[in-house]
């Protein structure tokens, strides 16, 4: 039996309630984000633009995302017992190629993971990023 493809929905396939309360949902995030946004613009003048603070915010998020991403490939390279992980598994979850899971985290990462979780790296001999095992 062969399985059926889903079918689009429109928003005429849902009924008139439904349709309402959802535009009613979506008019009412709009009214609270154009609030906050003036509420920053109100508190803060000219020196906070709303949309180049909204920026900086999600660039900030992106650094933390960032560095989250290279303290835990440290973690599964220099940490897990009894082998790290692939770099080839690191790469496709973290969606990097092999060669930047090898280069992505540095000493300051394995510290930060170390002081995090109390636990003694596998073996950090390398100088640099290039003579770690490629295991």
């Amino acid at each position: 039996m062969r399985e059926q493809e889903p079918r689009s929905r429109e928003p005429e396939d849902f009924p008139e309630e439904v349709r309402s309360e959802v535009w009613a949902d979506i008019a009412e995030a709009r009214e609270r984000t154009a609030f906050n946004l003036e509420a920053v613009w109100d508190a803060h003048g000219e020196d906070a633009e709303p949309l180049l603070s909204a920026l900086a915010g999600a660039r900030h998020r992106r650094e933390e995302a960032e560095a989250d991403i290279r303290r835990l490939v440290a973690y599964g390279r220099e940490f897990t017992r009894p082998r790290p992980y692939k770099l080839a598994d690191l790469a496709n979850a973290a969606g990097m190629s092999i060669s930047g899971v090898r280069t992505t985290y540095d000493h300051e990462e394995v510290a930060a993971v170390q002081h995090a979780t109390g636990l003694k790296p596998r073996d950090w001999r390398a100088t640099s990023p290039d003579d770690r095992s490629t295991a």
